[in-house]
């Protein structure tokens, strides 16, 4: 898709420059929400409470920080589900989310690591912390679906601006209203499997919680249809940031599209 604005036309961004964005993004997320909570850890020792609000602030922060960073070039997705849902509006194609995935989990596999390092730990440690259980599945559902909500009502409403405030002020919250602590993304989910620390998640714990994150996915995604029929694939393309793509000039465009610009600067056919 091609936008044009003051003369201006915006390529769609090449898919290499996305998913490396997406890897990107997503180490940094792993690093925000693992390193601060080895930091919380280490500097709170046995205070559980002071622990957790320390890990949800920062990671509130940095996920702000991180949609703002890559944002424009990815979309700032850093989760399967939220790319999933927005291919099933048309914001995304199919085979666009299925490359998001991989990198989007290696990136979290590789902040993970990062992290690990960066406060003299094993680069890999594999997490011997339970979380399964009944309470945790529906915390994941409710988490996810809320946060798919979120990014969708915003785009809808065409406050889109709002979307890396917001989101990261929600995945704070959630930290503390679910028990789960919000996980709500699959890779995330992953990464964190490789940090035996106060973020970890023992590997038996991933595949519920992955399975709780689909479902509050596909709750989400029927909820935003009752809520909103009229959403259309243009609205969906906006999440979680939009990104048009990279500005090349009105001209070269027109040329490479098989059209060239008449005197007056409008578009006219190729001669």
């Amino acid at each position: 898709m091609l936008c044009q604005d003051d003369g201006v036309t915006s390529a769609p961004v090449l898919l290499w420059r996305r998913l490396l964005a997406e890897f990107l993004g997503s180490a940094f997320l792993a690093a925000v929400v693992i390193g601060s909570g080895i930091a919380a850890q280490r500097l709170s020792p046995g205070q559980t409470g002071l622990e957790l609000l320390e890990n949800a602030a920062a990671t509130a922060a940095g996920l702000f920080a991180i949609i703002l960073m890559f944002g424009p070039v990815s979309g700032g997705h850093f989760n399967p589900v939220v790319s999933f849902v927005d291919a099933v509006f048309g914001g995304l194609r199919w085979p666009e989310a299925a490359a998001y995935l991989p990198a989007q989990v290696a990136g979290c596999i590789a902040g993970a690591v990062a992290a690990n390092l960066m406060f003299a730990l094993p680069a890999v440690t594999i997490s011997a912390k339970h979380r399964a259980s009944a309470a945790h599945f529906l915390s994941e559902v409710i988490a996810t679906a809320g946060l798919l909500l979120v990014i969708f009502a915003l785009a809808r409403s065409g406050r889109t601006r709002s979307a890396p405030a917001a989101v990261g002020a929600y995945i704070g919250a959630a930290y503390w209203f679910t028990s789960s602590t919000s996980f709500a993304n699959p890779a995330i989910t992953i990464g964190r499997m490789f940090s035996d620390t106060f973020a970890g998640i023992a590997p038996s714990s991933v595949p519920p919680f992955i399975a709780a994150q689909i479902l509050g996915g596909a709750l989400a995604a029927a909820v935003i249809k009752a809520l909103y029929p009229a959403i259309t694939p243009a609205d969906a393309a906006g999440i979680i940031v939009p990104h048009h793509g990279e500005a090349e000039p009105a001209s070269a465009s027109a040329a490479h599209h098989g059209a060239s610009l008449s005197a007056d600067g409008s578009p006219g056919p190729a001669r």
